[in-house]
């Protein structure tokens, strides 16, 4: 199994697959490796990528809203789903008043919040999902959603990652990009859900190879036999890696498969 995180590691910073990494990812999944997309993407944002890669008639999966939901994509259908229960949004949307972040989640297809910012924007747009503005969050959100995103200012969020840790336990806290805090049910993330597949398939860790370049993607990195970054990941999470291979710019994608699937 290779699994491979979208964004800044198989998708260039235009958000788009280079023919590279494409070929190379077919070139694989010929070889019979399933090849897995592993994203903190709402599934609707990830589908089409996928499908471009053929996973779909190649009878694979994907891991989206980071780890919260695994989709059987030949079937079409959702194997796995974990969400927050509406208290624990409310709780999360208290917390990020507290200390003065942006707050989104994810109802119907569509993003929810309060506001507008350069943040909201993007995720808006890097996801492709409607931006719903309400006058209040709480009476918004009435129903359980997989996921919560704090957004800010990258230096002042990273200040607000471990006090947001500490106050609520219960939780999955990580980075996705220096301006996405994420939070999710606790023990759901990208290497529990990667775990989950794998015993689904009968596939050992030493069998998957998986590459990040983020927080998010730790625990998938470090649950893989062979754990990678692009060369862009961040610089306090390099260590924890097996093997570093060229940016999302330059094609580390292929690299990996070149080097450590097709041997050559």
């Amino acid at each position: 199994m290779l699994v491979v995180d979208m964004d800044d590691t198989l998708l260039t910073d235009d958000h788009e697959i280079s023919k590279e990494n494409a070929t190379m990812l077919l070139k694989a999944q010929e070889m019979g490796v399933y090849v897995v997309l592993a994203s903190g993407r709402p599934t609707s944002a990830m589908i089409e990528y996928a499908k471009d890669l053929r996973c779909d008639v190649n009878n694979s999966f994907m891991i989206s809203f980071n780890g919260s939901t695994i989709t059987d994509l030949k079937e079409d259908k959702i194997l796995f789903e974990h969400s927050l229960t509406k208290e624990q949004i409310h709780s999360i949307y208290d917390f990020s008043q507290e200390n003065n972040t942006q707050i989104i989640t994810y109802l119907n297809g569509k993003i929810i919040s309060e506001r507008t910012s350069e943040y909201i924007d993007l995720e808006s747009t890097i996801t492709g999902l409607e931006l719903v503005i309400v006058p209040s969050f709480k009476d918004a959100v009435t129903t359980s959603a997989v996921k919560c995103l704090l957004l800010e200012e990258p230096n002042y969020l990273k200040t607000v990652e471990p006090i947001l840790k500490n106050a609520m336990p219960d939780l999955s806290v990580c980075m996705s990009k220096p301006f996405f805090l994420e939070a999710a049910p606790y023990g759901v993330d990208k290497g529990a859900a990667v775990q989950i597949l794998a015993e689904k398939l009968n596939i050992h860790p030493s069998e998957i190879i998986a590459i990040g370049n983020a927080g998010n993607d730790l625990t998938m990195v470090q649950y893989a036999g062979l754990g990678v970054w692009v060369d862009n990941v961040d610089d306090e999470l390099r260590e924890f890696g097996d093997v570093i291979v060229a940016s999302n710019n330059d094609h580390g994608v292929a690299e990996v498969v070149r080097k450590f699937i097709l041997n050559v």
